[in-house]
């Protein structure tokens, strides 16, 4: 009898932990489904975009140094300009998109900052821009080179 009570407790333990699970995986789900959603609803109406800035040679800086430049843009077309999403080719370039739409006649912003810890040589980054603009962003590109420090922490 004590073994059918301790068996009764431990499936109950185990239908309320797999029931938490399942609830949180479908949260997920949802959080997923409405990102894409959303993504889709932005691209819908587009615009168009006149890029003021796609490359940046920053010239030449330290091991260690960040460099940071915002590439500039303005929308011309009639509806808002939704920039959905913005990536870098490595991780050691950030970049940050606008959070609000910008909107017709107004210019826009995507920041970034560039690592050079552990990167001596040439740099060449390009960023990956989705949005709503048609025709679509073209890739922003980064480029310089990185020294290496020098035994006093002077460049050579």
């Amino acid at each position: 009898m004590q073994k059918l009570k301790k068996l009764k407790k431990y499936i109950l333990v185990l239908l309320v932990c797999s029931a938490i699970v399942s609830c949180d995986v479908r949260r997920k789900d949802k959080i997923a489904d409405d990102s894409e959603t959303q993504k889709a609803l932005a691209l819908k109406d587009s615009t168009t975009v006149q890029i003021i800035d796609s490359a940046y040679n920053f010239k030449t800086v330290t091991d260690g140094e960040k460099v940071m430049y915002s590439y500039r843009f303005k929308n011309i077309g009639t509806k808002p300009l939704v920039i959905v999403e913005a990536t870098a080719s490595c991780g050691c370039t950030v970049p940050q998109k606008p959070e609000k739409p910008i909107l017709p006649g107004e210019t826009g912003f995507i920041k970034i900052v560039f690592d050079s810890k552990g990167r001596v040589g040439e740099a060449h980054k390009s960023i990956s821009v989705i949005s709503n603009a048609k025709p679509e962003f073209p890739t922003l590109i980064l480029t310089g080179n990185v020294v290496a420090k020098g035994k006093n922490g002077l460049t050579n």
